[in-house]
């Protein structure tokens, strides 16, 4: 490229083909998460009552299971599906948590739900997915695909808290357990069915994890301070979960078929008050003050818990702050990492961050459940709430955030000798922070500040409109 490139503008938007694969593909993560979310607020009370052999400890390990297995294994099954293709990994990762969710269900022991649990994880299928996602995407409309697809494992969560108490009532967590096979089988006809068949398949580095770079982004404190938030915000939720239904029956006197009372309020106004923290923190670029606020909140949360879990309404009040803060954080420490990554780095950072984020959900079963044992429901609450203090405290030391967002140019076909030069050229254009120019890629990496950046001038240097 020792020129710049005619341009022919394409549309803005996605095409038809890249809404469809984006749509399907949110909906199979979707329907996986709601599998994994479905008991979370009705399996404490279903162990204590129906499964021979519960502790709290294990009624804990069987929450957090999933965890352990995704962690060690969502990485590696992206890469498998470089070498075997993505559909045929999604098909196998839905299949193994199908198998999982079927023992569970069959299970009158919680051994044989922490079995289920664990296979459950197993099909580790968020890296094969994101990468389909990125090989039906082009690169300028990659950052809208992997937001919509956000979006929608965040409504699954939302949506499995309040129907979990509902489903439990009419078909029992046994029952749930055969719908969530059912979910990941229809997961399966969605991939066929609804899902284009990719032109070609290859390495995309803003979605997939690149080993060479692990070293790189372990070593890096900004990232690491983030991948310690997940893990805490992880590790909060589900030692909140282990004790929130035994205290909303047991201690606050609420039956369980009506849990789903308090559940869908908070969420609802929880996901409401978030939107203007979150456009003060983006917009008003005041996003750590906002992030370091919202740890605050989410502990304050939980020390209402602690002091109220006798009372409905008590814990309605708690559960508001604690939705407000848990959705403004899993919504901000994406965005985060996205900012702190190098350029060409954003695949691995996000794979690190994943992995962290489900071994806090192993962790905080595990913790939630030992100290429910030992200490009673109290513990679990003050526990969180020491968690967040030492996020928040983590927090404050966390440099303010860059402004910029990650942008990809397909560069088409460039000689070695010339990526350093298109790389400053690059840099020239109005709003371009950083540039990296991968040859074997044929796509050049950038940060961008979205106040400054001319689009047109960008779009010169796009193969895909020459």
């Amino acid at each position: 490229m020792t020129q710049k490139k005619t341009v022919n503008h394409t549309p803005n938007g996605m095409t038809a083909t890249e809404r469809r694969a984006t749509s399907a593909l949110a909906g199979i993560y979707a329907l996986r998460m709601l599998g994994l979310f479905l008991i979370l607020p009705v399996f404490s009370i279903y162990a204590t009552d129906h499964l021979a052999g519960a502790t709290p400890a294990l009624i804990g390990l069987a929450i957090g299971a999933y965890g352990l297995s995704q962690a060690i294994l969502q990485i590696p099954f992206g890469m498998l599906s470089d070498r075997f293709g993505r559909k045929p990994i999604i098909i196998i990762g839905l299949l193994i948590f199908a198998a999982g969710s079927v023992v569970a269900a069959l299970s009158d022991t919680i051994t044989g739900v922490i079995i289920g649990r664990a296979l459950q994880g197993s099909g580790a299928i968020a890296a094969a997915v994101m990468a389909l996602a990125a090989d039906l995407t082009r690169e300028e409309q990659r950052t809208k695909a992997m937001a919509s697809i956000g979006i929608t494992i965040g409504l699954s969560f939302a949506f499995a808290l309040v129907a979990g108490p509902i489903l439990n009532n009419w078909i029992g967590v046994p029952g749930i357990f055969w719908a969530t096979a059912l979910l990941a089988l229809a997961g399966i006809a969605v991939l066929h069915i609804w899902v284009p068949q990719a032109a070609r398949s290859r390495f995309h580095r803003d979605t997939q994890a690149v080993p060479g770079q692990f070293k790189q982004v372990l070593a890096d404190g900004q990232l690491m301070r983030l991948n310690a938030g997940i893990l805490a915000l992880h590790m909060i939720l589900m030692a909140s979960f282990v004790a929130l239904p035994l205290a909303l029956r047991d201690a606050a006197g609420l039956p369980s078929a009506q849990h789903w009372y308090v559940y869908l309020p908070v969420l609802l106004f929880g996901m409401l008050a978030m939107v203007p923290l979150i456009i003060i923190a983006e917009k008003k670029r005041r996003m750590k003050p906002v992030f370091v606020g919202g740890i605050v909140l989410l502990g304050l949360s939980e020390l209402g818990l602690a002091l109220g879990y006798h009372s409905v309404a008590a814990i309605a009040v708690a559960l508001f702050l604690f939705f407000t803060a848990f959705n403004l954080l899993e919504a901000s420490l994406p965005s985060l990492i996205s900012k702190a990554a190098p350029p060409d780095s954003k695949g691995t950072a996000m794979g690190v961050y994943s992995t962290a984020q489900f071994l806090g959900a192993f962790i905080g079963g595990v913790a939630g459940g030992t100290l429910y044992g030992a200490f009673g429901l109290i513990s679990v609450f003050i526990f969180c709430a020491l968690i967040a203090g030492l996020w928040a405290w983590l927090a404050l030391g966390m440099a303010a955030p860059r402004y910029l967002r990650s942008h990809m140019v397909n560069v088409g076909a460039i000689d070695p000798s010339q990526a350093q030069s298109l790389a400053a050229r690059l840099m020239q254009v109005p709003g371009v922070v950083e540039a990296v120019v991968i040859v074997e890629d044929g796509i050049a990496y950038l940060k961008v500040d979205s106040r400054l950046l001319d689009e047109e001038a960008l779009g010169e240097f796009s193969a895909a409109q020459a």
